[in-house]
């Protein structure tokens, strides 16, 4: 295919000479048939159909995991990746095992059934179960008043809701995140027998969220399971009048060896600066409920759409473009740690700018950039360029879990931003399914994304 460069001939060389306005046209051009390929002729769509529904849940070291990295493999090359390889990483191996069950006892002796779901690297309990009286408690400083002799014993129920008055929903997250990943090891601290965590969800609904936890060495491993958010209303208010007898839940998860595992890459080798890396991806694993629609199937497809957009157009990059499948977000982030080693080693290549989307396919709204200050008005300064496609907010701070670790190496990073009003109905939940996602908004977040890429290639940071 010809290079749309060529297919525009002297124009490039001109640029250099003409003033800003005359540059930010052309840009506006090239973004609009970026638009337009994808919004017609995307296949990001069809690929997070094959992810969901021909190899679904990717929980790391899986099964799934393992078809997906064939298939998303498949799917780079299909776009035109100029060349496509596997980069090793060890990944845990957790087992969910057996379907989780859980009652509540009432006074009266009436057993009261609840649908719960085990944290990600959780212990499984004995087999007959945990149980013990149920003490809620709402933050940590409730838990230390409490104390050893309010907690030993006991089942600690951690009731705290996302913050509603936060309308970035990822605040509230990040404040309510920390009950799910520390609460079962605080709560070991005063010799509690088990965990119930309220899921971190915006709204009140039916479904269990998991999501990952981790233990502190220097106390007991206890078994953490979630609820969802109504059963936690349902919950608080039985507790307050004094109905509430025990609770007693089962599950059966358990932490195998470490197993090994790939990122998937698929490159686009830069015409001018190829030893100039631009990284942008998304996380192949997901969690073992359901098909990882938005989390992160989304991202990944949107990465692949960035490699075959460029190639569909003949738009030659002057830097070298890497779209990741990222391993093993969920649970450990050894794939982005991994990608971040190898990068150091890579000696003669720079890693310039870093992008991931792990927010959803939703409708898009702007970019978070984190950078030098000269970096961020850079990026900042292309906020027209955005506007038609909704994606002009471009605020300071930002870029994703994966791509952290690069961030040691000077690499700007970015994180796509869409609407996050309804990400956390269906985050770690089994309800993040394909049908879930709208074709429109998860081509249109494939869009701003390519944008950016070509802007980062073209001008640098």
């Amino acid at each position: 295919m010809r290079s749309f460069r060529h297919a525009l001939p002297g124009l490039w060389i001109l640029l250099a000479a003409l003033p800003a306005t005359a540059q930010s046209n052309f840009d506006s051009v090239v973004i609009r048939r970026i638009s337009d390929e994808i919004l017609r002729n995307g296949k990001a769509y069809d690929n997070l159909r094959v992810l969901c529904k021909q190899v679904g849940p990717r929980l790391s070291g899986s099964p799934g995991a393992e078809k997906a990295i064939v298939e998303t493999t498949r799917m780079l090359r299909e776009a035109g990746a100029d060349t496509v390889f596997l980069q090793p990483c060890m990944v845990p191996r957790w087992v969910r095992g057996p379907k989780e069950e859980a009652y509540v006892t009432l006074a009266g002796g009436k057993r009261q059934p609840i649908r719960v779901v085990a944290l990600g690297n959780t212990v499984g309990t004995p087999k007959e179960g945990v149980k013990g009286p149920l003490v809620e408690v709402h933050d940590f400083a409730e838990l230390e008043r409490l104390g050893r002799n309010g907690i030993q014993g006991r089942i600690v129920f951690f009731n705290h809701p996302m913050d509603p008055t936060l309308v970035q929903t990822f605040r509230a997250y990040g404040q309510a995140g920390t009950y799910r990943s520390n609460g079962p090891s605080q709560a070991a601290k005063y010799g509690a027998a088990g965990v119930v965590i309220r899921s971190l969800a915006s709204n009140v609904d039916d479904h269990p969220h998991t999501g990952a936890m981790r233990y502190n060495d220097s106390f007991p491993k206890l078994p953490a399971v979630a609820i969802s958010t109504r059963d936690a209303e349902m919950l608080s208010a039985q507790i307050r009048e004094g109905d509430v007898r025990s609770f007693w839940f089962k599950s059966n998860a358990q932490m195998m060896e470490d197993v090994p595992s790939f990122n998937v890459v698929g490159e686009l080798r830069g015409s001018e600066l190829p030893d100039e890396i631009i990284t942008v991806g998304g996380h192949l694993d997901s969690w073992d409920l359901a098909e990882g629609a938005h989390d992160d199937g989304s991202g990944c497809v949107q990465s692949i759409e960035v490699i075959r957009v460029m190639k569909a157009l003949g738009i030659r990059p002057k830097r070298t473009i890497r779209a990741v499948m990222f391993m093993n977000e969920e649970n450990g982030l050894r794939g982005g740690l991994a990608y971040a080693e190898a990068a150091k080693k890579d000696a003669g290549r720079k890693y310039v700018f870093a992008l991931e989307s792990d927010a959803g396919g939703f409708t898009p709204r702007g970019f978070g950039v984190s950078g030098t200050p000269e970096q961020f008005r850079k990026v900042s300064a292309w906020s027209p360029l955005f506007h038609p496609y909704g994606a002009a907010d471009i605020v300071s701070g930002g870029g994703g879990a994966d791509i952290g670790p690069l961030r040691s190496l000077g690499t700007a990073l970015a994180g796509f931003t869409p609407d996050s009003q309804r990400y956390f109905d269906v985050h770690h939940a089994e309800s993040d399914v394909f049908e879930a996602v709208s074709p429109r908004e998860l081509h249109l977040g494939a869009v701003v994304m390519a944008a950016m890429v070509y802007l980062v290639s073209t001008y640098g940071l």
